[in-house]
C-alpha cells in the first residue's frame, strides 16, 4: 500500500508560480513512475507530467517549458514547479504513483489561477 498526499496548492494571479508537493508513505520501495494529473470542471483527468524512478521527465504538450516535474527519492517526494501560469490551468491536480500494475491516487489540491 502506498499513500500520498499533496500539498501546495491555491488561488495565484495568471503569470505566477506554484510548487505541488506530493509526498509518498508506505511500501515508497516498490514505486516506479510518479506524476501529476488535473481535472477540471467539466473535462477529464488529463496526465500534466510524469517523472520514473530514474528521473526521466515526460509533460503534456499544453505545460512543456513552463511546468517542470521532479522527484527526492530519498524523500520519497515528487513536486510539479509551475510557473508562467495560465487560467486554463485551472484544476485539481491530483498525485500519482505506479507500483507494479497497480495505481495510487492523491486526494488532490485545488489550483486557480485568475486575471
Amino acid at each position: 500500500q502506498v499513500q500520498l498526499v499533496e500539498s501546495g496548492g491555491g488561488l495565484v494571479q495568471a503569470g505566477e508560480s506554484l510548487r505541488l508537493s506530493c509526498r509518498a508513505s508506505g511500501s515508497t520501495s516498490s514505486i516506479n513512475a510518479m506524476g501529476w494529473y488535473r481535472q477540471a470542471p467539466g473535462k477529464q483527468r488529463e496526465l500534466v507530467a510524469a517523472i520514473t524512478r530514474g528521473g526521466s521527465p515526460s509533460y503534456a504538450d499544453s505545460v512543456k517549458g513552463r511546468f517542470t516535474i521532479s522527484r527526492d527519492n530519498a524523500k520519497n517526494t515528487v513536486y510539479l514547479q509551475m510557473n508562467s501560469l495560465k487560467l486554463e490551468d485551472t484544476a485539481v491536480y491530483y498525485c500519482n504513483a505506479g507500483v507494479f500494475v497497480r495505481q495510487y491516487w492523491g486526494q488532490g489540491t485545488q489550483v486557480t489561477v485568475s486575471s
